[in-house]
């Protein structure tokens, strides 16, 4: 399955990538699970990341740059998902390290314009024998470099309002 960028004019960084919130994934009030959310964001992120060459086929030695372990995870919900639909994962870099990387997201409409949850998780690339943080490849840097988010965006913008 090829996921293919959403086209928009709302998202001055990153990349919106395309996700869908089934029936099955609303809780018993009618709304998006708050698991969910999170799920959704690594989700499209796995997708991105699979359609830059980047997998994981069981053998970590061999995982590269996918051999990584989340240290901090935060979300922030701002609105409800009330129904099953299209729906998008905005994905941008804040931080770019030697070993970490910080990853921002938001799950938004389709085209990016409604937040309904943001947050970020931070990532740390580590060595399959030893478990310590190694460095990234210059190869995943410059893919993770392509969203980095500016210092300064443009505020009048849904993707930057807090």
């Amino acid at each position: 399955m090829s996921v293919e960028p959403l086209q928009t004019t709302t998202v001055p960084y990153g990349e919106l990538v395309p996700v869908t919130v089934h029936f099955d994934d609303l809780d018993a009030l009618g709304m998006l699970h708050n698991s969910r959310y999170p799920l959704l964001a690594e989700r499209a992120w796995a997708e991105y990341w699979h359609e830059q060459g980047f997998g994981f086929d069981g053998d970590w030695a061999a995982a590269g740059d996918m051999c990584n372990v989340i240290k901090e995870m935060h979300v922030s919900y701002e609105r409800s998902v009330t129904r099953p639909g299209h729906y998008a994962a905005h994905l941008w870099v804040e931080r770019l390290g030697r070993t970490g990387l910080t990853y921002g997201f938001r799950l938004c409409s389709a085209d990016g314009a409604e937040t309904y949850a943001r947050g970020h998780r931070v990532l740390v690339r580590i060595d399959a024998q030893t478990l310590r943080p190694t460095p990234w490849s210059d190869r995943a840097r410059a893919i993770a470099g392509r969203l980095l988010r500016p210092e300064t965006s443009d505020a009048g913008t849904e993707a930057d309002a807090a």
